[in-house]
């Protein structure tokens, strides 16, 4: 069978082609599944191995999974199933099983992500590190020449300005990653003045003075930044806002959870964009899918945690504590 990547739909979708064929170029990651007990979960795990993009550890309730299997008509025969009574007893299996070092990336199956992210914070037993938890989307937009990374919007609810050091930082290290090899930040509010009626403005400016103190490292920030002067040239020249990062911004980090949910819905329902997601600042990367997502992004999502599983690998054991 040909070991190119599926087609989510009729369009192009050159960003996570490239992505899922780099992530062929590295060692294969294992990844433990929690409670993959649905067509949905099974078919991401099957279409990644088939790929070569991972080796699934399947763990959930073993009657459950094989029904699921069944329905799907999907052979997990290869694969290693880990015995779990429920999805609580899912989630805490599949983090045990990467704390003894038998994974290198956990996977998030048919359970809510909510089940999943209590056993990974757990403070004795789950996969903490110095650094702060944060979600990444990578959008692949029709109409935008580069990928956008868009943080955070699924896990940090209302960030404080110690939290977003951590959430921007996790962004920059992923988007060196992902090879982009000038990254540049855009610190979202809703104007680009610092107004101290919008805390969001006053914490943007301050991120971009640590980036200038070398608090934060990697990339060129800006901040505060509109939406449109952060990714529109013109929209930026318009406010006349000459900066590296203005009108140029191929990461875009919001002012709190809401922000970003609502930025990349939008971008998902009304501009066609497909968005694969990865959680960092744990021991290994987290791939949080949806059921909705079509099949090429849910590759794309394994192919970005094997891209940083692959990066890890190279750098000092301490480099994420």
């Amino acid at each position: 069978m040909d070991d190119a990547a599926p087609q989510a739909n009729s369009r192009p979708h050159v960003k996570f082609e490239r992505l899922v064929k780099a992530a062929q170029n590295c060692p294969a990651a294992t990844i433990a599944i929690a409670h993959p007990c649905d067509p949905v979960s099974l078919e991401s795990a099957i279409e990644a191995a088939r790929l070569r993009l991972v080796t699934p550890i399947l763990v959930g309730p073993p009657a459950r999974i094989a029904e699921a299997a069944a329905q799907a008509g999907l052979d997990i025969s290869p694969f290693e199933i880990v015995a779990a009574a429920h999805s609580h007893d899912a989630a805490a299996k599949a983090v045990e099983i990467i704390r003894s070092g038998r994974a290198d990336a956990l996977m998030k199956g048919s359970l809510h992500t909510d089940e999943l992210m209590s056993a990974v914070v757990a403070r004795e037993t789950g996969l903490r590190t110095a650094r702060r938890l944060s979600h990444c989307f990578i959008m692949d937009l029709p109409t935008h020449p580069d990928a956008l990374i868009i943080t955070d919007a699924a896990v940090n609810i209302a960030p404080t300005l110690e939290d977003k050091i951590d959430i921007v930082q996790n962004a920059i290290d992923l988007a060196h990653t992902l090879g982009m090899s000038e990254v540049r930040v855009a610190i979202l509010s809703a104007m680009e003045t610092v107004n101290p009626k919008i805390p969001s403005t006053i914490e943007a400016a301050a991120l971009c003075k640590m980036a200038d103190r070398g608090q934060i490292t990697g990339a060129m920030l800006d901040g505060p930044l509109a939406l449109d002067n952060a990714i529109d040239p013109e929209a930026a020249a318009i406010k006349k806002i000459t900066s590296s990062v203005a009108g140029r911004a191929n990461v875009l980090v919001v002012p709190d959870l809401e922000a970003g949910n609502m930025l990349a819905k939008c971008l998902s329902f009304l501009s066609g964009a497909d968005a694969a997601g990865i959680v960092l600042g744990a021991r290994v990367p987290i791939v949080l899918t949806s059921r909705a997502d079509a099949l090429l992004t849910r590759l794309a999502s394994c192919a970005v945690a094997v891209l940083v599983t692959a990066a890890r690998r190279s750098r000092p054991a301490d480099a994420m504590t």
